[in-house]
């Protein structure tokens, strides 16, 4: 009965739609170029912190001919359309991967944007779920490639998205949503923390710590964030894995990677959190 009081509760804090108006569309607009360009940053991030190199120095060249890309050439989508995917000096072909990480982070910059517009949250934790949404397009990329949750990019986020989550907190006066914000960070951690002694084959210590940073965001979306966006990896995670051996595209032994599906169920919480606790409630009887 606390968990349904507390589900109920939340839903209390969640302010009613307000739809698309004059305002919220040029902020909306803002918000997708936005994504554009750090989507462009983001290519660098994921090649890079992998490698321990440095994400500002030297300059993004070619890397076939060494060429330094010049900024003609590095506006996000636009360049590589024109230059039809290769270096405009060696005509080496330049990964796809490069515009739809930026296109990518447009579209989640603009559903952030729309999900504020449309009352799923209030508008003063834009900025923090931006980041998530950017350090989310990042991390899991890193993950499936390499199988690691860099400690450059996962322990800095705990810093940003809590002090992000207190200026909200001092702008709307909401200080009891910073209790569940730590209560949300230490249930994933510990929770996480627990599946890494009970199974460390099935889970890495970068999991751990980046439930930490997933339970300050979902925390302060409220009590049913927190849980759908919390169980919804695993089963994601467990859907795509059954997948996998279904297919024989993977075996019993073979590692997948769980950082995106951590990253997915808690966009599922965020977004859908309270719509997926009031239904399974409301099927089971509850309400």
């Amino acid at each position: 009965m606390i968990l349904i009081s507390a589900l109920q509760r939340s839903q209390e804090l969640v302010p009613p739609a307000s739809g698309l108006d004059v305002l919220t569309v040029p902020f909306i607009v803002i918000a997708g170029v936005l994504g554009l360009v750090i989507g462009s940053f983001l290519n660098v991030v994921i090649w890079r912190v992998p490698r321990g190199e440095s994400i500002v120095h030297p300059p993004s060249a070619c890397p076939r001919c060494g060429t330094p890309i010049s900024a003609r050439d590095n506006i996000p989508v636009v360049s590589w359309l024109i230059l039809r995917g290769r270096c405009r000096h060696c005509s080496e072909p330049i990964s796809p991967r490069y515009p739809l990480v930026e296109a990518g982070t447009a579209l989640a910059f603009v559903a952030v944007a729309v999900g504020a517009a449309f009352g799923l949250y209030s508008w003063v934790v834009v900025p923090a779920s931006l980041y998530l949404a950017a350090i989310s397009i990042a991390l899991g990329l890193i993950d499936i490639d390499t199988h690691l949750l860099p400690n450059r990019i996962v322990l800095p986020s705990y810093l940003v998205v809590a002090a992000l989550l207190v200026v909200a907190a001092v702008i709307t006066g909401e200080w009891d949503a910073l209790l569940r914000v730590a209560i949300g960070c230490a249930a994933l951690f510990l929770f996480y923390f627990v599946l890494l002694l009970i199974y460390p084959a099935g889970m890495g210590f970068g999991d751990v710590k980046l439930a930490g940073v997933l339970g300050l965001a979902l925390g302060w979306m409220g009590w049913p964030a927190l849980i759908v966006g919390g169980f919804a990896a695993f089963l994601l995670g467990g859907i795509f894995s059954i997948a996998l051996l279904a297919t024989r595209k993977a075996g019993r032994k073979s590692g997948i990677p769980f950082g995106p599906w951590m990253l997915l169920g808690a966009w599922v919480g965020i977004f859908f959190g309270d719509a997926i606790a009031t239904g399974y409630l409301s099927l089971v009887g509850l309400i």
